[in-house]
């Protein structure tokens, strides 16, 4: 399997994870991968099998969510020919694939409560039956399993079977997010862009502004690692001149105003202004922004409200972007892009 997915960082959060999973990886027991999505355990779950002995065996990976329910026991155990509709001939499971390897399970906690079972004595007693089989199959299978939820509370809840998981947490490696990763962020920025402006051919690497520094610090990275990635990638794309350092990110791209549901905030504006040119001008929702009695410039009046609301907010909130968004019921971006549409950016902090 040939990557380009590298493990960089220097946060002793982060340090401290890939460390545990080195120690882990020579010992031939299971080990359960927790984090958020983009995270990076995929990349733990290799680091756990390049570092074993197995690393010579096949590496198989199965994200137990993709499947139906109804296929999941088939693809993880196999199956006989003629053992249910659709079955012409025998195939082999993941496990028999993996046999002499290492198997990783990504989504385990939307297994179901038979495949649980069937999971439970293949990792208890190292045999597996094929669906349909009367005898079952030896296998030297070791088992890495990822996910994003909490599976003690699905003990509780009883989605998840107690001994299935004490069987399965030999070792548990927690991976930190991204916003708890101090100092990763720029480290990543900088090793995306860069490895981008190689794919465009760029000459050169202007590097980021510390504006935009500031802002992907400050943002949360709810996709972590894959999402700032995205961000990185798609904010290189988009600068025209190489020669200047990139200052616009784009943290949402479904951002426009043409996007289905904007326009119900274009008419949402139109119908306050229209109101306003029959009505005195008072203010709206204790803002002081407001529009004159009456106009014979409808657009122009429209934009001299929003304006005016945009430095009313900004001031308020002591030109805090990230406040005077939430104040305005808006995101970074959609307040960043109304900014810079009114040339307010100089006057707006961060």
């Amino acid at each position: 399997m040939e990557r380009t997915d590298q493990f960089i960082g220097q946060s002793l959060a982060f340090l401290d994870s890939v460390e545990r999973a080195s120690r882990a990886a020579p010992l031939n027991r299971p080990v359960l991968v927790i984090g958020e999505r983009g995270t990076g355990k995929e990349l733990i779950a290799e680091r756990l099998h390049h570092l074993s002995s197995r690393w010579a065996g096949p590496l198989i990976i199965m994200n137990c969510a993709a499947l139906p329910e109804n296929l999941i026991e088939a693809e993880l155990f196999g199956h006989e020919a003629g053992s249910f509709t659709g079955a012409a001939k025998t195939r082999h499971g993941r496990f028999e694939e993996a046999d002499g390897g290492t198997l990783f399970l990504d989504e385990l906690g939307t297994l179901s409560m038979p495949a649980q079972d069937r999971l439970l004595r293949a990792v208890e007693y190292g045999e597996i039956t094929r669906i349909g089989a009367s005898k079952p199959i030896s296998v030297d299978v070791r088992i890495v399993a990822a996910t994003n939820e909490n599976l003690p509370a699905q003990v509780e809840k009883g989605r998840f079977r107690a001994d299935l998981l004490d069987r399965l947490s030999f070792e548990v490696i927690t991976l930190p997010p991204l916003r708890a990763r101090q100092g990763d962020i720029p480290l990543l920025a900088e090793h995306f862009g860069r490895r981008m402006a190689v794919e465009l051919d760029w000459s050169n690497w202007p590097g980021f502004t510390p504006r935009a520094l500031g802002d992907l610090e400050r943002y949360a990275w709810p996709g972590n690692v894959r999402e700032l990635r995205n961000v990185i990638e798609r904010a290189v794309y988009r600068h025209e001149d190489p020669e200047r350092p990139i200052d616009q990110i784009v943290f949402d791209p479904f951002y426009s105003p043409w996007a289905p549901g904007a326009a119900d905030t274009v008419q949402t504006h139109a119908a306050a202004a229209e109101a306003l040119v029959e009505e005195p001008a008072v203010p709206v929702n204790g803002v002081g922004a407001a529009l004159p009695a009456t106009t014979n410039d409808f657009r122009g009046a429209v934009a001299t409200y929003e304006r005016q609301l945009l430095e009313d907010a900004l001031q308020r909130n002591r030109f805090n972007q990230r406040a005077t968004a939430a104040a305005l019921g808006l995101s970074y971006d959609q307040l960043r892009h109304a900014l810079k549409r009114h040339k307010l950016q100089d006057s707006a902090g961060s």
